[in-house]
């Protein structure tokens, strides 16, 4: 607590611990200005460099960066002094899945729960590349609404970090949890070490204990690398069969994550209503398709003519030019939530286009005040129902400025639509887009440079 400060950086009034390791403490704080509850992650600098361990830390960091997802610890942000590195992170209320655990099994429905948000956001970690190599109830937080949130990305790795036979081979993890391969020392798929490690804390959450435990670490992983386990009495015949496909010491033979998602057990509805960030309508359900088409155009058709437009002043301008333009300091360009582009045709034909687009992509979309329209997908991807927001700005006359931002779901998803089918939609309509626009300048000043060469 001594090397803890009040207020840090005149943002975070620093509060109670929540917990402590060997180079790190964890602290709740107040975001002042907006009163957000974060919790901050104090890492001592020079003990991290003294045991070698600052590659780690900034891996962790760049991965955390990476895998922003619904069921995944947000990184806010990372702040430094000369002796401190302090994550900034959201705020678990609700503790560790495991306390839970603790006090027993879990009911079959709310164990299922946890099970899709945890297959959910791991299959999304190897979608980007990434491994998390620990997965274990104690780094499995439930945030204020009972919904999971996977921390402690410290012992993952990355895609790159596999050697030419495409396999890694750090020995990491907790013994328990770990796969059969990891322990046999002969390199690993890293996705299918997460899968048997997700299995593991599927029969944890169903049994309330361990499907392997000894007091001998080489008797444990001996019962790990032949598999022996067996399934309680109260254990479904569905979870029985999914486990044995899960718990497969053949990491060749193992199910993988599309097939446990499409496993008969993973798929049945909660009873309970989750409140989660995907797009559902009253009844729960994702939005469907009827006999008009895959996309209520109808209202939206009957008022076009009649839309009325946001009209920007000199500030919002200045703020949405490329020159101004601070996105680039936070995330990578090729993955930009958000495109922009301007036309010459009057706002009827714009929204005109844009439904188009929507029908020929199964969209469903919707219109709302302001020459807002937003498209939503029937079909849920790795990361929720794709959602697609498009705003009409009025710049001056007959001259107008569309932004189009993702608002839910995947963004890779998001970046190949726009890229494959939506611009060139768009192409005849749109005067120029604000990238291609930004490369002009380069691109002149890049043929200027060859001129002078030649010359």
């Amino acid at each position: 607590m001594e090397n803890k400060p009040s207020i840090l950086t005149q943002r975070y009034e620093i509060g109670r611990l929540l917990g402590q390791g060997t180079f790190a403490k964890v602290y709740y704080a107040r975001n002042i200005i907006t009163n957000q509850s974060v919790a901050i992650k104090l890492i001592d600098k020079e003990k991290v460099l003294r045991v070698g361990l600052m590659d780690q830390i900034k891996r962790e960091i760049s991965v955390m960066r990476l895998v922003r997802h619904p069921y995944i610890l947000q990184l806010f942000e990372v702040l430094a002094t000369k002796s401190k590195i302090y994550y900034v992170m959201e705020y678990a209320k609700g503790g560790e899945l495991f306390d839970m655990v603790s006090k027993g099994k879990l009911k079959e429905d709310v164990a299922r729960k946890y099970f899709q948000q945890l297959i959910n956001a791991v299959d999304f970690c190897h979608s980007r590349g990434v491994y998390h190599r620990d997965i274990k109830p104690e780094n499995l937080l439930l945030d204020e609404n009972k919904n999971l949130k996977v921390s402690d990305f410290g012992l993952s790795a990355l895609a790159e970090s596999k050697r030419h036979d495409g396999l890694l081979h750090t020995t990491c993890g907790t013994p328990a949890y770990v796969a059969p391969e990891v322990i046999n020392r002969k390199g690993y798929d890293g996705a299918k070490a997460d899968i048997w490690s997700c299995g593991v804390v599927l029969f944890v959450l169903l049994a309330g204990y361990l499907p392997f435990h000894d007091s001998n670490l080489m008797e444990l992983y001996r019962k790990i690398g032949k598999a022996e386990f067996k399934c309680p009495n109260w254990f479904p015949s569905e979870v029985r069969r999914l486990l044995s496909k899960i718990l497969d010491p053949n990491p060749n033979t193992r199910i993988s994550m599309a097939k446990i998602k499409d496993s008969s057990w993973f798929r049945k509805r909660l009873k309970s209503k989750q409140k989660i960030t995907e797009t559902e309508d009253k009844d729960g359900d994702s939005p469907d398709t009827d006999a008009s088409g895959p996309c209520s155009t109808s209202s939206i058709e009957a008022e076009q003519e009649l839309v009325q437009l946001s009209n920007l002043n000199a500030f919002d301008i200045i703020s949405l030019s490329a020159g101004f333009d601070l996105s680039g300091l936070f995330e990578d360009n090729s993955r930009k939530r958000e495109s922009r582009f301007a036309s010459r045709q009057p706002a009827s034909v714009i929204v005109s286009k844009l439904v188009e687009i929507a029908k020929r992509l199964r969209l469903n979309a919707k219109k709302e005040d302001g020459g807002f329209l937003k498209f939503e997908g029937a079909k849920e991807g790795r990361k929720g129902i794709l959602s697609i927001d498009a705003e009409i700005f009025e710049l001056a006359k007959s001259f107008y400025m569309v932004e189009m931002r993702k608002s839910n779901g995947d963004t890779l998803e998001y970046q190949k639509i726009l890229k494959e089918d939506i611009r060139p939609g768009l192409q005849d309509i749109v005067w120029v887009w604000q990238d291609e626009q930004e490369q002009q300048p380069q691109q002149l000043q890049q043929q200027q440079q060859i001129q002078e060469q030649e010359s």
